[in-house]
């Protein structure tokens, strides 16, 4: 096991290295210039010079490359070009209410789903497998920010429960908090449970045709240990990268959510500072969503052994 961990937390070294390589690449390809969004209408070459050189911008990219790579390592990437605020703290403040939004979400999905889904296969071509799949699909085939609109309209404008937009830190005010992050996780929570609900249906089908579900309920075992004692465990496995992919895919798409709701999350912060033609904020940005996204598959390619003990052979 200890073998398989640490054969695992290697690979991510060459992993990491080549999106800092990407990241890089990419920004450079970026049409326009920083000194230029810096200075703005202000024209004196010796200025303009005199910050290329502060900014390292004079020298060769390949050596532009590994100096920056260098501050990524001692966690300086920069000053925002747009407020001249720290990129590091700006963008990890933003960072927390996007993971706290997408961590309550991908939880609620992926239990309502894995109870759903194994109860769904138990009762296969029955009146409560037929309803799960058509909840289902229709999960999947709705926009979370239509859904967001609509919970809006009916629980905010509509019936006055909760608050429709902005965000209360939960640390100043925790009860607070959870009202104005329902909405919000509730249109994530529906709209990622679709798929999540599909995947564990069709695979406990698979695992309940097997023969220890069949020995199982030879020894005379309830339906309910059978199916959440035997068979979940293998379901959750295959499941598991899916829950995985859906939680990487959230912190960084959810850009849209958090303006429905003008939650100050990650997404919304990349789309202002691209916008703003903010480098340093977007660089900084798709370097902690990348790497944010190699630790989750990292923790998920861990979790494997725990659910299947033949992974780690």
């Amino acid at each position: 096991m200890a073998q398989y961990i640490l054969k695992k937390i290697l690979f991510l070294i060459p992993t990491m290295f080549l999106v800092t390589l990407i990241v890089f690449s990419v920004m450079r390809m970026v049409p326009g210039d920083p000194v230029e969004l810096i200075l703005r209408d202000v024209q004196n070459p010796e200025l303009a010079e005199r910050l290329r050189e502060e900014m390292g911008l004079n020298k060769h990219i390949v050596l532009q490359y590994f100096d920056w790579l260098g501050r990524v390592f001692t966690l300086d990437l920069g000053t925002s070009l747009h407020n001249g605020q720290p990129v590091i703290g700006t963008m990890f403040s933003h960072f927390l209410v996007s993971l706290q939004v997408v961590s309550i979400s991908i939880v609620l999905a992926s239990l309502l789903a894995l109870i759903g889904g194994t109860l769904a296969a138990w009762q296969q071509n029955r009146s409560l497998d037929v309803l799960t799949v058509m909840f289902s699909i229709t999960c999947m085939s709705v926009p979370s920010f239509w859904l967001g609109i609509a919970f809006i309209l009916l629980f905010g404008v509509g019936l006055q429960w909760l608050p429709t937009v902005g965000y209360v830190s939960p640390t100043e005010d925790f009860l607070e908090s959870i009202q104005f992050l329902i909405l919000p996780v509730a249109a994530l929570a529906i709209t990622e449970m679709g798929g999540i609900l599909r995947m564990v249906r069709s695979t406990t089908i698979d695992v309940l045709r097997q023969e220890y579900i069949t020995h199982a309920r030879a020894k005379g075992l309830s339906e309910m240990t059978v199916l959440f004692r035997h068979a979940l465990k293998n379901t959750a496995a295959p499941v598991l990268t899916l829950i995985g992919f859906a939680f990487g895919t959230l912190l960084g798409g959810a850009a849209v959510i958090e303006t429905v709701f003008t939650l100050p999350g990650i997404g919304r912060l990349l789309v202002t500072s691209i916008y703003n033609r903010d480098y340093a904020m977007v660089q900084g940005i798709m370097l902690l969503i990348s790497f944010t996204y190699i630790f989750i598959n990292l923790i998920v390619d861990l979790l494997y052994p725990v659910f299947d003990p033949r992974v780690k052979l």
